[in-house]
């Protein structure tokens, strides 16, 4: 059964579905969960959401503040560390629900809301079981992967214009979050992801090809990554690619043997966006089965 549901955060709603199991009687297990980046909740996150249901899990998934259903005073802006702490408000709103187990709280996230969960898990002790899926690391270090050498400057000068007409009241300058021509300069480049945009927009037809200047900034100060040592106890499963170079399996990779047990890794053959659609059986059954594991067993 779904349900819409909103909530406050820190002054801001946030919008989205509860998910609860059609049998069984609650409290239930609930597991928290948001899209990567600028993505929306219509964009195959139900299906994991259905998965998790009919395994007896409940969940709470929204959409980020200042994308999709949500509120938010700067549109199209990806603020990493306020997405991280909407997962933690997220939370004190789920355990308001009188059929949610509040000692059985997982947290699922994937691409740039993989690395919140890991941040999340290793802060907030009410999270009980994790699941990163093709998470970012490190913005930074991304950010240099994704970027020629020649156009750092270039790069560089565009986030200093974009302060400097902030500051003297401009709104904020905006760049396309997918570029099908490689060599405009987006959020997220690669044909993939242009294929990925594209493909979803029969589910999400409101999406917007556009984020701000200051999102992919505020991306490369953004370190999850570095926080990973310090998830342990609660259990952690990373599901990553060993063909993605948007969150480079490299990264993922020497992050998850930094990791401390309980710990395990799926690796499955293929890209960054290939979860969602294409490999969706692999990435939602080994997510929903480390939640049953921890979580309900």
């Amino acid at each position: 059964m779904r349900t819409d549901i909103e909530f406050n955060a820190d002054g801001t709603i946030l919008r989205g579905w509860h998910y609860v199991p059609d049998q069984g009687q609650g409290p239930f297990p609930t597991v928290i969960m948001a899209h990567g980046s600028a993505a929306l909740k219509e964009q195959y996150l139900d299906r994991y959401a259905e998965v998790f249901a009919a395994a007896g899990l409940a969940s709470i998934v929204y959409d980020h503040r200042n994308f999709g259903a949500s509120d938010g005073n700067v549109r199209q802006e990806i603020d990493p560390v306020l997405q991280m702490r909407d997962y933690r408000n997220a939370i004190t709103f789920a355990l308001t629900l009188p059929n949610v187990d509040p000692d059985r709280i997982g947290a699922w996230g994937t691409s740039l809301s993989g690395g919140h969960v890991l941040m999340l898990a290793a802060l907030d002790r009410r999270v009980k079981c994790v699941v990163a899926q093709v998470p970012t690391i490190s913005g930074g270090a991304g950010a240099l992967r994704r970027t020629r050498a020649d156009h750092m400057a270039a790069s560089r000068a565009r986030f200093d214009e974009d302060r400097k007409n902030r500051f003297a009241g401009k709104p904020p300058g905006t760049m396309p979050l997918v570029a099908q021509d490689p060599t405009v300069a987006c959020f997220n480049g690669g044909a993939d992801a242009w294929e990925f945009f594209q493909e979803s927009l029969k589910v999400a037809p409101n999406r917007k090809n556009e984020v701000t200047l200051r999102s992919a900034e505020m991306l490369r100060e953004y370190e999850p990554g570095s926080y990973i040592e310090r998830i342990s106890p609660t259990p952690l499963l990373m599901i990553v690619g060993n063909r993605d170079v948007l969150t480079a399996t490299d990264l993922a990779l020497q992050a998850y043997n930094r990791a401390l047990e309980p710990k395990k890794l799926v690796l499955f053959e293929g890209g960054h966006y290939d979860p969602y659609v294409k490999l969706f059986s692999i990435s939602s059954s080994a997510a929903r089965d480390w939640f049953v594991t921890h979580l309900l067993n």
